[in-house]
């Protein structure tokens, strides 16, 4: 297969710049509406026919999202609709995962599942309160868009549906969590969801609210006051607490070359030959805001949110761009009682409307680490700032590398921001994660909030291994070398697998069958085979199916 996409892929958008969404803002409500030009996907080998999208309009999407909660601090309630007459979104575009590689494949339902996360996480902790206007045609991820928002109003035209088509048309599943979300959160019955699941045509009308598939219908001469009316009620009933003048979010502005990628706190060099990268996170240094007047007079360039957001786009570069970069190495330079004092700050003041939203895209950004099928390994040396929120990088790594030498001081440190207030996909902290066995140990750990050298970083549990200065080279080498002669689509497997312990989630069932069905399902040749329902669709003649199970 080709690839439907010209790398690189960059993430940054602004609302001026959208080609497919609109938004707009009116005191507690906000619309995002979309209007997907046809012509404008991010490959010119497809049209984005009917409001079907690709990576690029999800990519507007996302930003959308973040910048509602940071930019706009008065919107309660966002509603999503269309501004396409009868359509509201045809979903993925087939054509340009006909066209794609498997890898573009699977990175865009693993970017557009973290997009309608997000959309959750604004309604369960910022809360902002999501409503899907369905004015029409609402296929596939089409429906997956309005599983993410909290209600969903559909059109009674006799004609709009709602349907999750892609196991009779296509031959694969909704890749962006739509089975999942419709038994575990709409909390369809298993049987309505199996029959609804195979329906081309969907489901539509009183009969999509009995199966509660959608919560209200209405004729087409009542539907926009419907809707206006619904989303005047869920911003008075919103629990969101901000107000005041927003942070607006500036462009990065990074430094891109052949070998690298470097912000003004972050940077990624790359080894191609080695298929290695550094990542490096750099701390800040001297007096920074310590209330949330002067977090806001800061803006974008308060440093939790600046190195987050370039930490956040470094690695969706990494997932999208550098393919052949499987394993990466952590670093973090810089002053770690500055950024102990920060993430005090950010305790102290969480209830900050501005405060909560940068903690929860520090959240947000490290979740995007764990579920990066990449190899994270942390080198911890004299000099670090593996401290307090930047210590999460360390526990988020498969493996962390501690030099334990005499001659030069070196620690670790947490704070509580190691605590809970970032959490992984199963709702642990990562210390949680890390110490699941001895689930009080955690909590002692961030209580005593101590500097760990690296004897005493080894024997807490805290690193993998803390080797002296005469066997370090070696065995970092060692291990780097060794990880990048496996198998990647077993490491990918191995990570997913391991990084997870505990409790499951609807989030980790979203991304835990995601790297199994799209991995295995995408790759069958009943799905992409020269016969395959993916490839066939939309051709003369029907698709051949190797009917064994397995």
């Amino acid at each position: 297969m080709g690839h439907a996409t010209t790398l690189p892929i960059g993430f940054e958008t602004h609302p001026h710049h959208y080609k497919h969404w609109k938004l707009s803002v009116d005191g507690p409500i906000a619309t995002l509406s979309m209007d997907v030009r046809e012509d404008a996907g991010l490959s010119p080998d497809y049209r984005l026919k009917l409001n079907s999208y690709d990576l690029g309009v999800d990519i507007e999407l996302a930003d959308a999202v973040q910048r509602i909660r940071f930019e706009h601090p008065a919107v309660r309630t966002v509603l999503v609709t269309s501004l396409k007459e009868r359509i509201f979104c045809a979903g993925a575009n087939i054509m340009m995962l006909r066209e794609s590689s498997h890898g573009l494949k699977v990175n865009f339902c693993k970017f557009t599942n973290e997009t309608r996360l997000a959309i959750e996480d604004a309604s369960q902790n910022s809360g902002i309160t999501f409503l899907a206007a369905i004015n029409g045609i609402c296929a596939g991820g089409g429906y997956e868009l309005a599983l993410a928002c909290d209600e969903i109003i559909l059109v009674d035209d006799g004609n709009s549906a709602v349907s999750l088509p892609e196991v009779p048309l296509l031959g694969v599943l909704p890749g962006t969590g739509g089975l999942t979300r419709v038994v575990d959160k709409r909390r369809v019955r298993r049987d309505l969801a199996d029959c609804f699941s195979t329906l081309a045509e969907g489901v539509k009308g009183k009969r999509a609210v009995e199966w509660r598939l959608v919560d209200a219908v209405h004729p087409t001469s009542q539907f926009k006051d419907a809707v206006q009316k619904r989303a005047r009620e869920l911003a008075e009933n919103s629990g969101r607490q901000a107000s005041g003048p927003g942070i607006t979010l500036n462009p990065l502005n990074p430094t891109v070359t052949e070998s690298a990628i470097t912000y003004s706190a972050v940077s990624l060099a790359f080894n191609r030959e080695k298929r290695t990268a550094d990542l490096t996170v750099h701390a800040p240094s001297g007096p920074q805001p310590a209330s949330p007047d002067e977090i806001l007079r800061a803006g974008d360039q308060f440093w939790p949110l600046r190195a987050f957001r370039e930490l956040d786009d470094a690695l969706l570069r990494l997932r999208l761009n550098e393919p052949e970069t499987g394993t990466i190495v952590i670093r973090t330079e810089g002053d770690r009682d500055t950024l102990l004092a920060i993430d005090r700050t950010l305790v102290a003041h969480e209830t900050h409307w501005a405060v909560h939203e940068i903690i929860l895209l520090m959240k947000r950004t490290l979740k995007r680490l764990d579920l990066t099928a990449r190899s994270f390994f942390a080198l911890i040396e004299p000099g670090s700032a593996f401290a307090g929120s930047l210590f999460e990088l360390a526990l988020a790594a498969d493996r962390s590398y501690m030099l334990d030498d005499p001659a030069q001081e070196s620690f670790i440190a947490l704070s509580p921001m190691n605590g809970g207030r970032l959490p992984m996909s199963n709702g642990l902290s990562r210390l949680q994660g890390r110490f699941l066995a001895e689930p009080e140990k955690a909590a002692s750990l961030v209580a005593g909030q101590g500097r760990f050298d690296p004897r005493e970083a080894a024997e807490a549990g805290l690193v993998t291994v803390a080797p002296d200065e005469i066997d370090w080279d070696d065995e970092v080498r060692l291990a780097v070398e060794a990880r990048a002669a496996f198998s990647p689509d077993a490491l990918t497997g191995l990570e997913a697998n391991l990084r997870f312990a505990g409790p499951e989630t609807m989030e980790t069932k979203i991304f835990g069958r995601l790297t199994a069905w799209q991995n295995w399902i995408f790759q069958r040749p009943n799905a992409v085979g020269e016969k395959g329902a993916l490839r066939v669709y939309g051709q003369q003649g029907r698709p051949e199916f190797d009917w064994k199970r397995t």
